[in-house]
């Protein structure tokens, strides 16, 4: 299924990653490439929220991996997976907010990639994490 940014209140130069049922359940998540890293975006809806009416922090974790796994992939089809990820929440975001999420590469070998992200509502910090991506060869 292809989702429209549009819909959710995103700028329409956003992509969908079409294929991963986990965030599209959970999103969907949107993103676009710029010439250095991606960014990434998806609008909290009320079934992202905990009991304390915040979105669950497990929401922003795989939010953050979905951004920095679009780092390693450069958005690419090149199947990727996470082997390390580490979150430090900042501060909460909530329903109908929009989260932005942008990747910065730190270092890009043959078969692993550094990467690190913050997310992002408005111009406050919620969320920083850094992570290393295997990249997966085809066979």
């Amino acid at each position: 299924m292809t989702f429209k940014p549009e819909d959710y209140g995103i700028p329409s130069h956003y992509k969908h990653w079409v294929g991963d049922k986990t965030e599209d359940y959970i999103g969907p998540f949107f993103f676009f490439m710029d010439e250095e890293a991606p960014h990434s975006a998806f609008r909290v809806q009320e079934h992202n929220l905990n009991a304390h009416d915040s979105v669950h922090g497990g929401i922003l974790m795989a939010f953050a991996d979905y951004t920095l796994c679009l780092g390693a992939n450069m958005g690419e089809s090149e199947s990727v997976a996470t082997v390390s990820c580490n979150n430090e929440f900042v501060a909460p975001a909530f329903e109908g907010d929009l989260v932005e999420g942008e990747c910065e590469i730190v270092r890009r070998g043959r078969s692993m990639v550094f990467s690190r992200c913050t997310l992002r509502v408005e111009e406050k910090v919620i969320l920083t994490s850094s992570a290393v991506i295997k990249r997966i060869n085809s066979r």
